[in-house]
């Protein structure tokens, strides 16, 4: 299950430019969630909801200030592993603003559930 080009905008960032509540930081998500899918049949439910990961992404305009996208990130793999088909998850959160030559800058995470 995936979910690309989420938009969105949060207070974020170490900079003194990046902490004025009144200029929020655009942020671009990307979130892979891996499952089996083998024992699926055709027209099932699908094993991964997504929309708890789409409403907490969708509720970051409203927290507090945050200083890392690694600190996002975790959480958004976080999310992901209370999910108890995923096995793996990439998460990225990126700045599209950030520098002029560049698309993006940001934090990609990629982890495997750690076995039981």
């Amino acid at each position: 299950m995936s979910l690309r080009g989420l938009r969105t905008e949060a207070a974020l960032g170490l900079h003194p430019w990046e902490r004025h509540p009144e200029r929020p930081t655009r942020l671009v998500v990307n979130v892979d969630m891996l499952a089996p899918t083998y024992g699926v049949a055709a027209g099932a439910r699908p094993s991964i909801d997504y929309d708890p990961i789409r409403e907490a992404v969708r509720a970051w305009p409203a927290r507090p200030h945050t200083d890392l996208l690694e600190t996002l990130a975790e959480e958004l793999v976080a999310l992901c592993f209370s999910i108890e088909a995923v096995q793996a998850c990439r998460v990225s959160v990126e700045k599209p603003d950030i520098f002029n030559e560049a698309d993006a800058a940001g934090v990609e995470i990629f982890r495997v559930r750690a076995p039981a």
